[in-house]
């Protein structure tokens, strides 16, 4: 395990399923299904990690593990110097909104807020007083180029200053991690290009893991980890065919 990591995992092998179905567990046994192997991964500070694979090949799996939005069943994770597989579910919660900011691929934003409540929304959770939540919210969506649209509600909003509200909700907490699933996924090449700029800005001071099937994403990233049928089959530059 890389001690400097902001973070990583070790041996990680994640399984759904098994056991009995049916009431009180009497009927037929469920299939395991394995979607991770035994995966290692780390990404520090100031560093954008590619993570790369074809549709079931580990990679939500992956980002969800290292945002401690889920546990390994075997194996550890280190987010931000904290094993998240020693933590209670609550203490899991917690550490999420210390250490981990997550964007979404389809920006998980809520319809009934404005731009700029959505992204004071962990701040919120942690307490912050009203006046400081929406001055963080403004600046950091005025950093976006959003700075005229702070009090827009999702539905008034293109694709694209969607995922910029989203990625701006991700940093608000100034997090040690930035998790992004498919962020380009549903948006134009060139607001695509935007939002992986703006990603990349933001890992001067953070890890971001980026996990996409779009090659010029993954062009974009420092380095990429490659999986298939929930194994690493690659580490390195995007020139690696895996």
């Amino acid at each position: 395990m890389d001690a400097t990591a902001a973070v990583a995992c070790e041996g990680v092998t994640r399984e759904y399923g098994g056991g009995r179905a049916g009431p009180l567990g009497r009927g037929p046994s469920r299939p395991t299904v394995t979607a991770l192997a035994d995966v290692s991964f780390a990404a520090a500070r100031g560093e954008v990690v590619g993570v790369a694979g074809p549709s079931g090949s580990g990679k939500s799996t992956l980002l969800h593990l290292l945002a401690a939005l889920d546990t390994p069943t075997a194996g550890r994770v280190v987010l931000d110097g904290t094993e998240t597989t020693a933590l209670s579910s609550r203490e899991r919660a917690r550490l999420r909104l210390d250490a981990v900011g997550v964007v979404f691929q389809r920006f998980h934003l809520l319809s009934a807020l404005s731009a700029r409540a959505n992204v004071a929304v962990p701040l919120v959770e942690r307490g912050v007083p009203r006046p400081e939540r929406r001055e963080r919210a403004e600046s950091l969506l005025a950093d976006l180029g959003l700075g005229d649209r702070t009090a827009h509600v999702p539905g008034t909003l293109s694709g694209g200053e969607r995922q910029r509200v989203a990625i701006a909700r991700a940093l608000v907490t100034d997090p040690a991690v930035v998790v992004a699933d498919e962020p380009t996924g549903e948006l134009d090449t060139a607001t695509g290009e935007r939002v992986l700029d703006l990603l990349a800005e933001t890992a001067a001071d953070r890890a971001v893991v980026l996990a996409s099937h779009d090659e010029q994403a993954l062009a974009r990233t420092d380095r990429v980890v490659r999986l298939r049928d929930g194994r690493r089959v690659s580490d390195g530059t995007v020139d690696d065919d895996g």
